[in-house]
């Protein structure tokens, strides 16, 4: 790490003579509306606090300057930035022909202000139809550009303004892993693209307001709750301007009905905004009880606004970007977001083509808490701009270079990413000892932390914040990028809420603990809790013999007995989250208790507590111990004495193990009759020990058609931290809608 910095300042160094040493980077900053000016916003922020590298000069155009969109130029005076230059570019009319004609006129107003302010670089965000202007004034006269959130795929015209934007920029900064490989494949210069997140999450990562309560009375009124308030915001389709309108028609229609209190902000100045605002009217949503309709909020306010809502509901890019950052349910209506990279809190409704599909959308979503996601920053991307910036050689030659196929991988100007790993955090809540580990994605566990498991809830939770905010800023050390928290513990977990509802009597004052929220809250980071059992299919599953198997069965054998079940490529968890309790399987109505406090469960005779209860009355009666055993006074009797002495032809051993091997046999059989698996895969330090006698009660007690299922000993080091490292890589490499 230290070489890498000493590097980059050699680097920043180096350009800095190259550029000449008292000359500083002109850089021209151009926002056009509300939305481009929150990602733009930071990295001002940035550029003003270093000037001893950078000028900023700031033109504001578009719909910032205009009253019916909240003139929002006063929010950048508010920020004490000073505006070089205001141009009025919109042409009033709010439909195709005047979009085109803003173009035209900002193309004849641009030339003049470039000429005047001759910056070096000229940093332009986005797909709106004003940024498109400001690059092609800049490229045309010789100015280079650092082109915002390029890479990217969403619905309407944007896209194809956002790609043509792409070919004009000279620097390009993204926000995912996906968007870097488009610009690659768009065969942009490797050396030129910028993998930094998007600027936007520097500020939501860090927004803490104790007075949010005061910002929502003052939007949406005196008393109106957390959570129970919808914030909506919808722009019209450029591309298919009828049908966008007859949709907010319906959205409203659906919010009217849901009947819930809701704050609506006016679209943007896409053609087709006018219609929308008619449609608000007709149905008088600025004069109805339950709506709030304005044309701006400031983003410090928005963003508690959201933050704290109980869902929201439109086709903006904050639903499926911003939002995601606090776990915000969000409904996302119709084509406008296709293609875009979304958290599990989104709920896509494609074909918004009636109210009650959008007022079904709402019952689901409405009031729900899901894992913060950071798809799209870690809340590092300033910093690592203004680092891009520095080493920005103006003397290098102004013409763009294209790299044609064939392209490198993963390749981006920052150092930082280079040789960082996508891994999980995981966790394992074991009866007594605690675990985390950094784990990659092709599962190896690059560093482990082990304390034992404390007795109390309040212990245990500092315990396991402790040691994941030690590993988390481990990880940077060793090139790991966190994408999320997994937790495997005992007893019976809601996987949605991210609650242990149950523990086992393993571990003490586990009952109802809501694992996900402190987590989450405190590393910044989404979390998923689950089962150890079901933990242990997801990782036989994701990295073991159950790699591509479609019907499969896990059993856990150790202190315990648990297991998972994945059907057709997916985990069971059943209605109450009580699926794959496979050690409480009954295979005798006058067996031994359990812990369960039922008898003959599989557990009660198979499990290492039982073994070693087994073992400790074979000790009491002097009948344990043969010829090449030996014993400390002090010593405990465990499960592993008795297969020692099993071992050495002590048949009273020999006969407690073979009855255990066929009570779980008995539940393998049972369950093979239910579900009917290809593949049983034994786990646990006990799975050696029984794998034989399961073949056998199978081939004596099965149904022909299920006696040619696999039984197999898993390979896995270790289960439990794998599956819980798969509940993060599984989720966070599959959202792509």
């Amino acid at each position: 790490e230290v070489y890498f910095k000493n590097l980059s300042k050699q680097k920043q160094k180096e350009v800095m003579e190259k550029n000449g040493n008292n000359h500083k980077l002109r850089v021209c900053v151009a926002t056009c509306n509300r939305a481009d000016y929150s990602k733009l916003a930071p990295i001002m922020f940035g550029i003003k606090a270093e000037p001893q590298f950078f000028e900023l000069d700031v033109v504001v155009l578009g719909s910032h300057l205009i009253d019916d969109y909240g003139n929002t130029y006063r929010m950048i005076e508010q920020d004490d930035f000073d505006i070089h230059t205001r141009l009025h570019t919109i042409v009033r009319g709010e439909d195709e022909a005047a979009m085109v004609e803003s173009v035209g006129l900002a193309l004849v107003k641009l030339p003049d202000v470039l000429n005047r302010l001759k910056p070096d670089i000229m940093i332009v965000h986005g797909d709106r139809f004003d940024a498109l202007a400001l690059a092609t004034s800049a490229a045309l006269m010789n100015i280079r550009i650092l082109h915002i959130e390029g890479g990217e795929v969403s619905g309407t015209i944007d896209d194809s303004i956002r790609h043509a934007i792409t070919k004009l920029a000279h620097y390009h900064v993204c926000c995912t892993r996906s968007a870097e490989q488009h610009l690659i494949a768009m065969c942009e210069d490797h050396d030129r693209i910028l993998l930094a997140g998007c600027p936007s999450y520097d500020k939501l990562l860090s927004a803490k307001n104790k007075d949010y309560m005061s910002i929502i009375r003052v939007w949406l009124g005196e008393d109106v709750k957390t959570r129970d308030y919808i914030v909506a915001l919808q722009h019209p389709v450029t591309t298919d301007i009828k049908h966008s309108i007859k949709m907010f028609e319906l959205t409203l229609d659906a919010l009217i009905s849901f009947n819930k209190r809701t704050l609506v902000l006016f679209p943007n100045v896409d053609a087709g905004s006018k219609e929308m605002v008619r449609v608000m009217r007709k149905k008088g949503i600025e004069h109805h009880p339950n709506f709030r309709a304005v044309k701006h909020v400031p983003f410090d306010q928005f963003i508690q606004l959201v933050a704290h809502a109980g869902c929201m509901i439109g086709n903006s890019s904050c639903g499926v970007r911003e939002v995601g950052a606090f776990g915000t349910p969000v409904i996302n209506l119709g084509t406008r977001q296709t293609g875009r990279e979304t958290g599990e809190n989104v709920l896509h409704v494609r074909d918004a083509d009636t109210q009650d599909k959008i007022l079904h959308a709402l019952q689901l979503q409405f009031g729900k808490q899901y894992p913060c996601s950071k798809i799209y920053g870690d809340g590092n991307a300033v910093p690592r701009i203004l680092k891009f910036l520095k080493s920005i050689d103006l003397k290098e030659p102004l013409q763009k270079k294209f790299c044609f196929p064939p392209v490198k991988d993963n390749i981006s100007q920052d150092i930082d990413h280079i040789l960082e790993t996508q891994s999980a955090l995981a966790v394992d809540l074991g009866g007594t000892n605690l675990r985390v580990a950094i784990v990659s994605m092709k599962g190896e566990i690059v560093k482990k932390y082990t304390q034992l498991n404390p007795k109390t809830y309040e212990d245990r939770l500092e315990l396991i914040l402790k040691m994941c905010v030690e590993a988390a800023s481990e990880a940077v050390n060793v090139n790991c990028r966190i994408l999320g928290v997994g937790i495997s513990t005992g007893g019976r977990v809601n996987p949605r809420e991210g609650i242990v509802l149950h523990s086992t009597k393993l571990i003490q004052e586990w009952s109802s603990v809501d694992l996900r929220t402190p987590i989450s809250d405190a590393l910044h980071l989404p979390v998923w809790v689950d089962n150890d059992g079901n933990c242990a299919a997801l990782a036989e599953r994701k990295f073991g013999h159950g790699k591509g198997v479609e019907n499969f069965v896990t059993l856990i054998t150790g202190t315990g007995i648990g297991g998972g079940i994945i059907h057709q490529h997916e985990l069971i968890h059943g209605s109450s989250f009580c699926a794959a309790e496979l050690g409480h399987i009954v295979v005798s109505l006058d067996g031994p208790e359990c812990l369960c406090g039922s008898q003959g469960c599989i557990e009660a005779y198979a499990s290492g507590i039982a073994l070693q209860r087994e073992a400790k009355k074979l000790h009491d009666d002097d009948l344990l111990l043969v010829e090449g055993m030996s014993m400390k006074k002090e010593e405990i009797v465990s499960a592993a004495h008795l297969i020692q002495a099993a071992k050495l032809g002590n048949t009273k051993a020999e006969s407690i193990l073979r009855t255990a091997g066929t009570a779980l046999g008995l539940g393998v059989v049972n369950v093979l009759h239910t579900v009917n698996p290809s593949l049983v895969i034994l786990s646990g330090v006990l799975a050696n020990h029984y794998v034989n006698a399961v073949k056998d009660v199978i081939n004596r007690q099965a149904l022909s058609s299920v006696k040619t299922v696999d039984v197999v000993v898993s390979n896995l080091a270790d289960p439990a931290l794998l599956g819980a490292a798969s509940l993060v890589l599984d989720y966070t490499t599959r959202r792509i809608y």
